[in-house]
């Protein structure tokens, strides 16, 4: 490779990895991570603090409510069908039984039964039917509600603005979460936790909470929360009719409004268009009637329908302060989780532990760079000091390339670079001890420069792929720190063999083999 363009190639790499690095350089200046800043490496959760959950997703429940929608289907077919029935009920975990009236007669293999029905095993006996869920079926609705659970707690995540989040499925049945440099604990839990399954009631107001027909009617309740303690003050039932004539799953849109009344924050709904229209039929059939907005179980307000409301709009209003009306926008803008979610593991890494790690990891990192230097000036001579600038350059080069991808740097990650000093020196040693050999067998110090790069280049390059190999073997099948391990010493090794190949070999090059007699070289 001709001199000048591989000094052209060495300052065009420096440049761009300095252009790289400046980012993570601003960010850190003054302490902190901040999001604005692009480009930059990012510190994981044990680096600067955060929170770590595993949590449960309740997949049984899934299943029951696949059970509960086919029976509320089943009545409502029944119902449409004039079929005269005693009851359908949720019996077991896979099971509903539908009783009907003595005389009647119902082929469930029929339309317009089959279409939600061909997943279910059928057992007839005299006027009963015992529906059963296939296993299939079950483990498809398990599976499916974990991935669904994934996908909405990674949406809510990413509108919550937590920098580099981990969430992972483990198991069967458990979403891993990782939120770094998050600070308030409360309300993660709460966003992440939340259900958020939101239904539109019409409410019967000539019912009351002690005179109401449970099999028509279902009882639920509006809480006034004391904005001082947070308690709850008071709660106020509400007799609404048992099936809901509109659901969450319908919302295209959810933001942060305020009553222009009162100023009170609240949230926006927009439905799609099939929800605008039923919304509009709903608004415009039952006129001076309430409409209760229920969600996760509990009344958020219950307005009078004045006009019918065509354009697709509603909005939930409460006692809601800023910060919680963002928060209801964000888990009705997700979705629904499929099924309720139990938290099995808390862990919250603070802040001050957080910069400890960061400083000792720093410190460990910096105390044997500067071993490594001066071992290497104090053996090697001149030679060490072009090792020590190429050891320099790459770690410049790892904390470039890590920022490029905006890739976050653990505390096993930082184990990982101080490997890659090693890593980097051992290359250059290899060089150095052919050197010599080559001057005490042959004489030539400008041979022994040129056999030594070569005959070193195949045990380098050897040395580093096995190495290389392993790496990536952990960055494929590793998880969380093992992962950040093998991306930092993956990067650390291709970098070392460029800096010891391509850098160290420009400074011999300029400094000896460009002269014109070479009687001696400083190793």
């Amino acid at each position: 490779m001709d001199l000048r363009f591989k000094g052209l190639l060495i300052f065009a790499v420096l440049a761009i990895s300095l252009y790289y690095c400046y980012p993570t350089y601003q960010a850190y200046r003054e302490g902190g991570n901040p999001q604005e800043v692009s480009k930059k490496v990012n510190l994981g959760l044990d680096l600067q603090g955060g929170m770590y959950l595993d949590i449960e997703v309740l997949v049984d429940e899934a299943v029951n409510a696949v059970l509960q929608r086919t029976a509320q289907e089943l009545e409502d077919n029944l119902i449409d069908n004039q079929v005269d029935y005693l009851r359908v009920e949720v019996v077991s975990d896979t099971q509903l039984v539908i009783e009907l009236a003595s005389g009647e007669k119902v082929d469930f293999n029929a339309s317009p039964y089959d279409r939600f029905l061909v997943q279910f095993d059928q057992e007839e006996e005299d006027t009963s039917t015992t529906l059963t869920l296939q296993a299939d079926e079950v483990t498809r609705v398990k599976e499916s509600a974990i991935d669904q659970a994934l996908e909405v707690i990674r949406n809510r995540i990413d509108q919550f603005g937590v920098t580099e989040p981990t969430i992972q499925k483990r198991g069967d049945n458990s979403i891993l979460i990782q939120l770094p440099g998050l600070k308030d604990r409360d309300r993660a839990i709460k966003l992440v936790g939340t259900t958020a399954v939101l239904q539109f009631f019409l409410v019967q107001d000539y019912a009351t909470e002690n005179n109401f027909n449970e099999q028509t009617s279902v009882l639920k309740y509006e809480e006034e929360i004391d904005p001082v303690t947070g308690k709850v003050v008071r709660r106020i039932p509400y007799v609404l009719e048992k099936k809901p004539v509109l659901t969450g799953e319908f919302i295209r849109d959810a933001q942060v409004r305020f009553d222009p009344n009162d100023n009170q924050p609240g949230v926006g709904l927009s439905f799609d268009s099939i929800g605008a229209d039923r919304f509009g039929k709903i608004t415009q059939k039952n006129r001076g009637r309430r409409l209760a907005i229920v969600l996760d179980d509990k009344v958020k307000s219950a307005p009078v329908i004045r006009e019918a409301i065509l354009g697709g709009e509603a909005s939930i209003s409460g006692q809601f302060t800023i910060e919680e009306a963002s928060d209801l926008a964000v888990t009705l803008r997700s979705g629904a989780l499929p099924a309720p979610i139990e938290i099995r593991e808390e862990r919250t890494v603070g802040a001050s532990l957080g910069e400890d790690s960061v400083r000792q990891g720093l410190t460990s990192l910096v105390i044997g760079a500067v071993v490594v230097l001066i071992f290497m000036m104090i053996y090697y001579m001149l030679s060490g000091v072009f090792a020590n600038v190429a050891l320099i350059f790459n770690l410049i080069l790892v904390v470039a390339v890590l920022g490029m991808f905006e890739a976050t740097l653990t505390l096993p990650g930082m184990a990982g670079m101080v490997l890659t000093l090693g890593m980097s020196v051992d290359a250059n040693v290899l060089i150095f001890e052919r050197i010599r050999e080559e001057i005490k067998r042959a004489g030539h110090p400008r041979a022994a420069i040129s056999e030594g790069f070569n005959k070193a280049f195949l045990t380098i390059v050897d040395a580093n792929i096995t190495t290389l190999f392993g790496a990536l073997a952990l960055l494929q099948f590793g998880r969380g720190p093992i992962k950040g391990f093998a991306v930092t010493l993956s990067i650390g090794i291709l970098a070392s063999m460029f800096t010891a190949i391509v850098v160290t070999r420009f400074f011999f090059q300029v400094v000896y083999l460009n002269r014109k007699q070479l009687k001696n070289i400083s190793i």
